[in-house]
């Protein structure tokens, strides 16, 4: 597990990106060896791009994917993880999260919700922010009749933040 930004390893139970190496990888990419030197660095390491930590006992989770992390001040932010909060409140059906532009932060977490019920959209701001870092907060909410997803299931992000104006 590296570190984003320094490229230094972690230890337990810090997020960084998953790197493997072993023969089990790919070789590269055919006739692009620059595409391939941005994945697979000198040593050998491949670069998986999904953010991942490992426990003391060695057991690895995977918790989200590089790219689509939030970048909220010097702060990188798992949209996955404030979504399994989100999910955990008993009116929550639905919900991700995406960065969006602001001008102090670079980027803030905006959550869109399928609610089971009447919510208050600050209620439930309160209600995640108190289980969450300071850094981490959401800082938008917008009820949607539904999350767009993919058909495998996978929430099209891409989809939500073009529905929000740029700033």
């Amino acid at each position: 597990i590296i570190d984003l930004e320094t490229e230094h390893e972690l230890g337990p139970d810090q997020r960084g990106e998953l790197w493997i190496r072993g023969p089990q990888i790919m070789q590269g990419y055919l006739n692009d060896a620059e595409k391939t030197s941005g994945m697979i660095n000198s040593e050998g390491w491949l670069r998986t791009g999904d953010i991942a930590y490992a426990d003391e006992s060695s057991n690895f989770y995977i918790v989200d994917r590089a790219k689509e992390l939030i970048k909220y001040k010097a702060y990188p932010i798992a949209p996955a993880e404030l979504e399994a909060v989100l999910l955990s409140h008993p009116l929550v059906r639905d919900a991700a999260v995406v960065p969006i532009p602001d001008e102090m932060a670079g980027q803030i977490p905006k959550a869109f919700v399928v609610s089971e019920g009447p919510l208050d959209g600050a209620e439930l701001m309160s209600w995640v922010n108190e289980r969450v870092a300071p850094y981490k907060k959401i800082r938008r909410i917008e009820f949607v009749d539904e999350i767009p997803k993919s058909p495998s299931g996978k929430t099209l992000r891409r989809v939500l933040m073009d529905r929000t104006p740029k700033s």
